[in-house]
């Protein structure tokens, strides 16, 4: 069992992924200050709604730097949805900047024929590569998606999952070093957000 810090500003899914965690055998802090989480072995980032509000909550609490100083320092570092499109430097969703923790923007979906905005349901997660949480010979594994932007890296390596939308590929899923970021709901995924969410444990140094 580790104890997992997740981070409580006011615009993160809170409840269902402490929930999904707990049944895993877990035992959940929630963090509003890095005071907290000195006996945490992770941090969790989650994230529902836009981009500006959020990271204008975490100016306001003073989390900018101790997350920074977290995922630099090599510890083990989840983003869910939101929590992923933040770890950028900017989003097409508003104006302030982001953690610019990875290099590369935050855009738009593309408008596409017979294609809904937002990106909503059950998706198949498609493997760029090999990584710690998904094979890339693994099929089948349907997550769940609501989002209306979608994440652009500079640099592409550090993708490590995508996700069919009409005749694009969006980004589905990052490791970066000790980084892992979702751009779907591990916690509402069923059996594959519970293997994801084992395999991310089981990485937990």
């Amino acid at each position: 069992m580790h104890k997992i810090g997740l981070i409580d500003y006011g615009m993160g899914n809170v409840h269902s992924v402490t929930k999904s965690l707990e049944i895993l055998g877990e035992e959940i802090l929630l963090i509003k200050n890095f005071n907290e989480s000195k006996a945490c072995k992770a941090i969790i980032l989650p994230g529902v709604g836009s981009f500006d509000p959020a990271m204008i909550n975490l100016i306001n609490a003073d989390l900018i730097n101790d997350l920074k100083n977290w995922i630099n320092s090599g510890k083990s570092f989840l983003g869910i949805c939101l929590g992923l499109q933040l770890l950028f430097e900017s989003s097409e969703e508003g104006k302030v900047h982001g953690l610019g923790i990875l290099k590369g923007k935050i855009q738009k979906i593309p408008n596409i024929v017979n294609q809904r905005i937002p990106h909503m349901g059950w998706c198949k997660l498609l493997p760029t590569k090999s990584n710690t949480l998904l094979e890339i010979e693994e099929s089948n594994n349907w997550v769940y998606f609501v989002h209306s932007y979608h994440a652009i890296p500079d640099d592409f390596n550090i993708i490590a999952a995508q996700v069919n939308y009409g005749s694009e590929k969006l980004t589905a899923m990052i490791e970066y070093d000790n980084l892992f970021a979702c751009q779907f709901h591990p916690e509402k995924s069923g059996k594959t957000g519970e293997k994801l969410l084992r395999r991310w444990l089981s990485s937990i140094q």
